[in-house]
């Protein structure tokens, strides 16, 4: 599958790794992951609930949202577990 950033995502990445950069290494890593094997086990990737949306985990704090059509997958957002499921 084809892997594709929408521009939100892309400026949460950067933001992300400034403030840590330790997260480029890891988003790089789940992101070949997720093109390898989207089922693989460290991805913890589930469907949330009402919603055509998936989440990956890139580690225990940090959530990557994507959208899965046509063989292709839409990164939407990357952010902390926090900040993106807050209410």
């Amino acid at each position: 599958m084809k892997i594709y950033p929408t521009d939100k995502f892309k400026d949460h990445f950067r933001y992300l790794v400034r403030k840590n950069s330790k997260y480029e290494k890891r988003v790089h890593k789940c992101l070949y992951l997720l093109d390898f094997d989207m089922n693989h086990p460290s991805l913890r990737l589930h469907k949330l609930s009402g919603l055509e949306v998936y989440s990956v985990s890139v580690d225990m704090k940090v959530r990557i949202l994507l959208t899965i059509f046509d063989e292709k997958i839409m990164l939407l957002d990357i952010r902390s577990h926090d900040e993106m499921y807050r209410n």
